[in-house]
């Protein structure tokens, strides 16, 4: 067991009670404030919350990086810890955070000492724990000196950056980015739809080679090139998916430069 330190942990959170729990032990006893800002869930994620000591702020869903900046700006301790709630610390990472945070609590930083510390985040996906593919190894920037980091990125791919140096720790951090094969597809239809507005409001045009080739070499990518194949018939899953995930995007792009409906009078 490690002692509470000047640790804020923020996570933001929509419906998430099958998987907020496990976020929550993974750093009971080790942070002084957690910072949950919900938007607006209608099942327990709210009382879970509460009940594991948490300061609830619900917000409509402003963004991934809005969200996730709005929850950073509540942060109160030394050092904020930034998670989602489908991931959880293993017991090598959360000694490591409580050690690198005791060590520099109150110092304000000295020139040259990382502001920052990328985690090794590991996910469980299908009953096993994906380790190739481009999954895994996979070191996100989440815990900063507060203050001296922002959340920034293109919806939905949102990403922590720091204004100084940034070292890894050792441990895992735990990852269930889906719940099932039909979570991931409507995340992959739902990420799609903003991923395709967003370069709409760039003025990107949709481009027919990309459609044709795009997919295929992400599956290449995925489960030759970064060896997905030693997932077994998982990986065949994770890199098919990414390939859907890639026809999608270029897909709902040529779909939305289309005329709305049919030409001329509509169908008697």
């Amino acid at each position: 067991m490690v002692a509470v330190v000047p640790l804020s942990v923020c996570i933001i959170t929509r419906n998430e009670e099958d998987n907020l729990p496990r976020c929550l032990a993974s750093v009971a006893e080790l942070a002084a404030q957690i910072v949950v800002v919900d938007s607006l869930s209608t099942d327990r994620t709210v009382a879970i919350a509460r009940e594991a000591g948490a300061e609830v702020t619900s917000q409509e869903f402003l963004g991934h990086v809005k969200q996730k900046q709005l929850a950073l700006g509540l942060a109160r301790e030394d050092w904020v810890l930034s998670l989602d709630a489908d991931e959880w610390l293993d017991g090598e990472l959360r000694a490591a955070v409580a050690e690198v945070v005791s060590a520099g609590a109150g110092t304000g930083g000295t020139p040259g000492t990382p502001v920052g510390y990328a985690l090794n985040r590991r996910s469980f996906y299908l009953g096993a724990w994906i380790d190739h593919g481009g999954w895994s190894p996979e070191w996100r920037l989440r815990l900063v000196r507060r203050g001296r980091a922002s959340w920034t990125g293109v919806d939905p791919h949102d990403r922590l950056e720091a204004d100084g140096p940034v070292a890894r720790l050792p441990g895992r951090l735990n990852h269930r980015p889906y719940r099932n094969l039909a979570d991931h597809l409507a995340k992959v239809n739902r990420y799609t739809d903003i991923m395709v507005a967003r370069r709409l409001e760039r003025g990107e045009r949709p481009s027919l080679f990309k459609l044709v080739t795009r997919p295929p070499f992400k599956f290449l990518k995925m489960y030759v090139l970064r060896a997905g194949f030693l997932d077994g018939w998982r990986g065949v899953v994770v890199a098919g998916m990414g390939c859907f995930y890639v026809f999608m995007k270029y897909a709902k792009l040529r779909a939305a430069s289309e005329p709305p409906g049919p030409p001329g009078p509509g169908p008697p």
